[in-house]
């Protein structure tokens, strides 16, 4: 919502402004103009980037605008998921998380856990972690390092979606004086007609030049920023989880290396310390009830 409302003031205060000068709306609509500068960018978008990177990115477009904020409960499922995983280790040993992590949607564990379980990236970490785990030892050095390998890999690609739209964006004027060139061309070749034609040839022209400008700093530009912050908040959950395991290697007590993930998440939706402590009692006193 806060997305949409964004650009709603921007189209509004640039309308708004131009109609308050007495500027003629008919001549902003130049569909040509559109074609032009849109279709040479989409065209960009497709030769520099493999089909992989274009489907991510038209995903992480549609969650920017319909993204779901990570609020409370999803930070207490992540937390008390790898609390319970870890409490599962220290009981019965890695080999009792098999029938969890081989098929995830079909675990009654996860199931208690839908809002993770509805991120695939995430829940893969978290499996294929807890199965490398499992398949041998591993010293807490080198877990932390094959898990830095494995985060810097995941931020380079889910970013590389937001950093290719940036640069077509930047390149939006570029295709706006393009559009604008090719409007002067078709103004001289009419420059034997009335001066009210060739003036509607030549603001025809610079149209060209307004949306390349509007589409790279009122549209792409912030859109790419929307989704690389996007993408940042979904690696800090990554990271939170990268931490505990790799506190729980290094010999922590579970509400310790839970913990240790708990600061890493972001700061506006972290839960106290103590918010922690809480749920972990309420989980601990469920479980002996039952």
């Amino acid at each position: 919502m806060q997305k949409v409302l964004g650009s709603l003031i921007i189209i509004a205060c640039v309308l708004g402004g131009y109609a308050m000068a007495n500027g003629d709306m008919r001549v902003l609509w130049q569909p040509a103009e559109v074609l032009i500068i849109l279709g040479a960018g989409l065209g960009s978008l497709i030769v520099a980037n493999p089909r992989e990177v274009l489907l991510e990115m038209c995903s992480q477009i549609k969650g920017v605008f319909v993204h779901k904020r990570r609020d409370e409960e999803f930070q207490r499922q992540l937390l008390m998921m790898l609390y319970e995983l870890l409490e599962m280790v220290d009981v019965g040993g890695l080999k009792v998380l098999d029938a969890h992590i081989e098929e995830p949607e079909q675990s009654e564990l996860f199931a208690k856990y839908p809002l993770i379980l509805q991120e695939p990236n995430l829940m893969a970490f978290i499996a294929d972690n807890f199965r490398l785990m499992a398949m041998g030892k591993i010293s807490a050095h080198e877990l932390e390092g094959f898990l830095e390998q494995e985060l810097e890999a995941m931020e380079h690609a889910l970013l590389q979606p937001s950093k290719s739209l940036h640069k077509v964006g930047e390149a939006m004027p570029g295709f706006g004086i393009l559009a604008a060139i090719m409007g002067i061309i078709i103004t001289m070749g009419n420059i034997g007609g009335s001066v009210a034609d060739i003036g509607t040839h030549v603001a025809a022209a610079l149209v060209g030049t307004f949306l390349g400008i509007f589409f790279c700093y009122c549209l792409m530009d912030p859109l790419s920023n929307a989704m690389s912050q996007r993408v940042k908040t979904e690696l800090s959950a990554l990271e939170c989880v990268r931490t505990t395991l790799v506190a729980h290697v290094a010999g922590k007590p579970t509400l310790l290396a839970v913990d240790a993930g708990r600061k890493l998440i972001e700061q506006d939706v972290k839960p106290a310390f103590k918010q922690l402590e809480n749920w972990v009692t309420r989980y601990e006193e469920e479980r002996d009830a039952a």
